[in-house]
């Protein structure tokens, strides 16, 4: 059985909103996902091979995604 939250982890990313300056539009320009501002944090939410590239796009740019 699938555990819920490992698929949850695959398929968004969570940060906070300010590791995201620099970046408005540009995720959901360039990538297929859905990027929602949440009090504090931004969920950043696609497909696994999505928020993989979204993952790797954000860490050459010196945002660290754990």
């Amino acid at each position: 059985m699938t555990d819920a939250a490992r698929f949850r982890d695959s398929t968004q990313i969570l940060l906070p909103r300010a590791a995201m300056d620099g970046f408005d539009g540009a995720l959901e320009e360039r990538f297929t996902v859905t990027v929602r501002e949440e009090d504090s944090r931004v969920r950043i939410i696609g497909s696994p091979v999505e928020i993989k590239d979204v993952s790797d796009f954000l860490a050459r740019n010196g945002v660290t995604v754990a």
